[in-house]
């Protein structure tokens, strides 16, 4: 198959790799001056999108996603597919998904979830959202990139499941680590506190796959000094759209509205920026209750 892929970074990089491993005809664009083996790098996203049966985006950004449509949609072939890896507002998804169904182009948006070891490894999860026939036509590279997609619904739904899901991760680290911390200066040892909550009803992932207590539970970016699976920064933008698309839909998430707080906080007034996400241990164990 001809893929074009625009935005070669952490992740995209990866992912374009294993499509151009897998057999794939790839050709990339990135503004920044990338190598990746197997893909021939185009001058331009335009040029890289002209030719291709599918067209896969890894962005920043909603306004990013935007402004690479206009350029890449008037350029693809008619019955192409674009499929979106970025995670952006659901606002965009959907207004680039109308913008492609007005050009005669199948769109799905599908961000991920897995981090840059997962577009390395080929294991991320897809959440997808388009009609049956575009996903149809991606489903197959998902099965090269990741270990498993999920079709979500219509236009948009993949990065509603996104922003969802993220919002319980955040506001489940936070409580984690607030635990730990508590925990501390009760004289509760970590091990026994991991012990006892990941086999009872406060278990969770954060808790019993990505410890955020060094030296307890499987290994995690905790006991690496906290360098990013998934950094801090990365979590607020996510929590950031949950709020985003909370106050377009009129709903009530004061707990996602209380994470997306704390980790603008940390990030932006602390030293929480290039720390992992589960980092918010170490800093609730230097605060007192105010």
């Amino acid at each position: 198959m001809k893929i074009g892929f625009i935005g070669l970074g952490n992740m995209g990089g990866p992912m374009a790799a294993n499509l151009a491993s897998a057999g794939h005809d790839v050709t990339g664009f990135d503004m920044a001056a990338v190598d990746i083996e197997g893909v021939t790098m185009a001058k331009s996203a335009a040029i890289a999108a002209s030719d291709a049966e599918v067209v896969i985006t890894m962005l920043p950004n909603g306004a990013i996603l935007r402004a690479v449509a206009e350029e890449i949609i008037p350029a693809m072939q008619i019955g192409s597919t674009l499929v979106d890896c970025s995670t952006v507002d659901v606002d965009s998804a959907r207004a680039v998904a109308a913008q492609a169904f007005e050009a005669g182009i199948h769109c799905v948006d599908a961000p991920v979830s897995g981090g840059i070891g997962g577009a390395s490894a080929g294991t991320l999860t897809f959440m997808a959202g388009g009609s049956g026939d575009a996903f149809a036509c991606a489903n197959p590279l998902f099965d090269i990139m990741g270990q498993k997609a999920v079709h979500c619904g219509e236009a948009g739904a993949g990065q509603s499941a996104k922003i969802c899901n993220n919002m319980i991760l955040g506001v489940t680290m936070i409580a984690t680590c607030e635990a730990f911390a508590l925990a501390d200066k009760l004289g509760l040892d970590r091990q026994k506190m991991f012990d006892v909550v990941s086999t009872s009803s406060g278990y969770s992932w954060t808790m019993n796959a990505y410890c955020p207590a060094p030296g307890v539970g499987p290994q995690s970016p905790a006991d690496n000094n906290y360098q990013p699976g998934f950094a801090s920064e990365l979590m607020l933008k996510d929590l950031r759209l949950s709020q985003q698309a909370a106050i377009s839909a009129d709903a009530d998430t004061p707990m996602g509205q209380m994470a997306a707080k704390l980790y603008e906080q940390f990030v932006e007034g602390e030293d929480g920026l290039g720390t992992d996400f589960s980092a918010m241990l170490p800093r609730f164990e230097k605060r007192s209750r105010d």
